[in-house]
């Protein structure tokens, strides 16, 4: 350590000498030394490569490529380019371009459902679309009726531009305070837009069609479960239909092309009239185009006096023929020949024409919606022709159980769901949950039935399996048949003598009582009927017998003498006994006793007008009754309006418009008045009585008569 500090100190000191040594000898010649031999290092330089972008690859790119959304060369995207300025505005915007659906939805910044701003040309409908955070949490649409349907998963992003641009009433307004038939030059013809899949899918709910005042409509199509969607049957890149997924219910269906001829077994009646109940919905639809369109060219050319045609290319779609000939030729359809010689009749029923052809895949989407406004539009165009369209052998209404235009399903729709009390028989989903679990709640609201409703496996259709039905009454009944089973599950009222009698209790017979109402047994209760006394689904009078199983016919099953579908008689089968029926009019001529019941004198009417003559002298009987007892205002029944049982406000024993109102029902009962009025309703309600166990409504109607004092003398009670 000692010798180290010493070699330190002997080169600091060295250091000091030369550097004064520098100083003293500023002026003096440079001394020349010889630098000592340099060592070159020899360095070796690494260069980095260049930095290598990870390639993205954007997932179904080749599906939207190939797509009508990625079409840049499409109108839909192009309509705009030589307007000045070259912009699509905010009224178009939402669905022809990108940044204005995410405008739109809020994916700008901006508030969700406006656009804000014009949108450049140039984009289509990009991934990006879709594909954000704002569009990723959209569920709801607001459709043109202001109608929002919420709920909805991806679809919304479908329906919010497939849902048209008018509905019924936008032409409402553009025609209020105009006569049907005067021609006006401030009416033009309105426009749903192109591919309004939603409006057609959603119905009466949204009204996307015109529908005319005092008609109902069929609402929500509903497909099979996983199939009821915009995305669960096209595919939601190319758009193309999952067609080899539609061929499992679909037998033969491997082209969409094939999907035209589809046709379901809850569609078994001639909608467009041609006599085929085997073609395709869409062929129906077209048969019913072609019959609106007659009818649209002969109201043109009779009515408002200017020949119109219709060309689906051109804009504004609706031309003046100006060569009568009826085809859309040569200049005519142009914008400068468009048609202007509108109605309001015209414009509604050309409005429908054009929702019908602006949805190609309507047959699908909700083709009993299109029928119906098709028919309607030409009845319309056909109450003012002097030579109308023929439409005698169309039908507007399906069978029954599929007829979602109607009551039996549509009466619950202001309150948004199918009450418990109701939904079993009256909704696609409370039959299936009644069956598995043997209770009934609130249900969603109902298009008619579903093929899942009977059928517990859709893959072999076989049915729900039902041991015995339980009836109001409380009888447990097993038919022998599962099929007769299931259908008089819902087949079966609502009341009984059991219900009858409990609410009457011990209330004197002839007194009138603010406990009573009418007791209105349901409708088509052909289960009770057929097992009479068994079911006591009329009221059975006490020391009173009764028949009981209509077994003694060979068929006497529901299934048998209907078809499950249609629900129509299978007449053919009736005609190998009953040599004269041909039709189900020929039904009610049929008679196998030469017992005059009705006391008319005639023993060669049907069973049918045996019934009849007694339902009249019951009603007869009723409104006596209820002139003479004290207290009981006049009666009258009205058999299409609730609750059926009106005060005969002006005593002419009629039901007249202003009487058969909720507000006027009838209110003051007796016992003896409930029960005569309840069989009446009885008979009345099952129309098929006669042939499902005649001898038991004659005998509830004659004790009926007979109890209110009636004349029955010439009568005879089986």
């Amino acid at each position: 350590m000692t010798r180290l500090r010493y070699v330190v100190v002997g080169v600091l000191g060295l250091f000091l000498v030369l550097l004064a040594a520098g100083c003293d000898n500023k002026g003096a010649e440079p001394t020349t030394t010889t630098s000592p031999p340099q060592t070159t290092l020899t360095t070796t330089t690494t260069t980095a490569p260049p930095a290598v972008e990870p390639v993205v690859e954007i997932p179904f790119l080749a599906d939207w490529q190939g797509s009508g959304h990625a079409d840049a060369s499409a109108q839909a995207f192009n309509h705009w380019n030589d307007d000045d300025p070259a912009v699509i505005p905010t009224s178009c915007a939402k669905c022809h371009s990108t940044p204005g659906f995410q405008d739109y939805v809020g994916a700008d910044g901006t508030a969700f459902g406006t656009v804000d701003a014009d949108a450049a040309i140039g984009t289509t409908v990009e991934c990006v679309a879709c594909h954000n955070d704002a569009t990723l949490k959209l569920d709801h649409v607001t459709m043109p009726s202001g109608v929002e349907i919420t709920g909805l998963g991806a679809e919304a992003r479908c329906m919010t531009c497939h849902q048209g641009r008018a509905w019924k009433g936008t032409v409402d307004e553009a025609v209020q305070g105009i006569d049907e038939d005067t021609v006006s030059e401030d009416l033009g013809f309105i426009n749903i837009h192109y591919f309004a899949a939603a409006a057609t899918k959603y119905g009466t709910v949204t009204k996307g069609g015109y529908e005319y005042d005092g008609k109902s409509y069929d609402a929500v199509f509903t497909h099979v479960e996983g199939y009821a969607t915009c995305i669960q049957c096209h595919d939601q890149h190319t758009l193309e239909l999952k067609v080899d997924e539609c061929s499992t219910c679909h037998a033969g269906v491997s082209s969409v092309e094939d999907l035209e001829n589809v046709r379901m077994a809850g569609s078994e009646v001639d909608y467009d009239g041609d006599g085929d109940i085997t073609e395709g919905i869409s062929f129906e639809i077209q048969g019913l185009q072609e019959k609106l369109y007659a009818a649209i060219q002969a109201y043109a050319s009779s009515k408002a006096g200017t020949p119109i045609v219709y060309a689906a290319e051109s804009y504004p779609y609706f031309f003046v023929d100006t060569n009568a000939n009826g085809d859309a030729d040569g200049e005519e359809a142009s914008y400068g020949n468009k048609y202007a010689s509108w109605t309001p009749r015209l414009l509604k029923a050309a409005y429908n024409y054009q929702v019908s052809i602006k949805d190609p895949g309507a047959y699908a989407h909700g083709g009993k919606y299109i029928i119906e406004l098709l028919i309607d539009s030409t009845d319309d165009l056909n109450s003012v022709l002097s030579s109308p369209i023929a439409m005698t052998d169309v039908h507007r209404i399906d069978a029954g159980h599929f007829a979602g235009s109607e009551a039996a399903f549509r009466h619950w729709d202001k309150d948004g769901e199918v009450a418990a009390s109701c939904s079993k028989c009256h909704s696609a989903t409370g039959l299936p949950l009644f069956f598995k679990e043997g209770v009934t709640i609130a249900q969603p609201l109902s298009n008619g039935l579903l093929c899942s409703t009977c059928h517990s496996d859709l893959s072999t259709f076989d049915r729900y399996e039902v041991a015995s039905v339980t009836f109001p009454s409380g009888a447990k009944i097993d038919s022998g048949s599962n099929n007769m089973n299931l259908c008089m599950t819902c087949h079966q009222g609502r009341e009984s003598t059991v219900s009858v009698d409990k609410l009457i209790g011990d209330t004197k017979a002839d007194v009138v009582s603010d406990s009573l109402r009418f007791l209105n047994v349901h409708y088509f209760a052909a289960g009770a009927t057929i097992f009479g006394d068994q079911a006591k689904g009329a009221y059975e009078y006490t020391g009173k017998t009764y028949v009981g199983y209509n077994e003694d016919h060979p068929l006497n099953q529901c299934t048998q003498c209907h078809d499950q579908h249609a629900l129509e008689v299978q007449v053919d089968k009736c005609s190998a006994c009953h040599g004269t029926v041909a039709n189900e009019d020929d039904l009610h001529a049929i008679r196998m006793s030469s017992v005059d019941y009705d006391g008319d004198g005639d023993t060669t009417e049907g069973m049918w007008d045996e019934i009849q003559t007694m339902r009249d002298d019951l009603l007869a009987a009723i409104q006596a009754y209820a002139a003479k007892t004290a207290g009981a205002e006049a009666i009258v029944y009205d058999p299409g309006s609730y609750p059926y049982y009106f005060v005969d406000t002006n005593g002419d024993g009629v039901a007249g418009a202003d009487e058969a109102n909720y507000g006027n029902r009838y209110g003051t009962w007796t016992p003896r008045l409930l029960r005569a009025a309840y069989n009446y309703q009885y008979a009345t309600k099952d129309p098929g009585g006669f042939a499902h166990n005649g001898e038991y409504i004659v005998q509830t109607l004659y004790d009926s008569i007979k109890d209110v004092g009636g004349d029955v003398s010439g009568m005879t009670r089986p």
